[in-house]
């Protein structure tokens, strides 16, 4: 696959590509130099994607305790 560099150093990922990693617009790639080229890598899912994700029912401080092996 080849893909061209842009008058301001941007090259666009072909859509078949972007599709087969799950790349969408907004997602951060890191960028590592080695011994045969560049490697780009998706960056794992960021806080503020997963902030709310866990779906955790409220707890009595009283639940809290007990777990903890202290009674009030």
């Amino acid at each position: 696959m080849e893909i061209q560099i842009g008058n301001k150093g941007r090259m666009t990922l072909p859509l078949k590509l972007r599709m087969m990693l799950g790349i969408k617009e907004g997602d951060t790639l890191t960028i590592e130099v080695t011994s045969k080229g560049i490697l780009l890598k998706p960056m794992g899912a960021s806080s503020k994607e997963l902030w709310g994700a866990a779906k955790l029912d409220k707890v009595e401080i009283q639940e809290i305790e007990e777990a903890l092996g202290k009674e009030s």
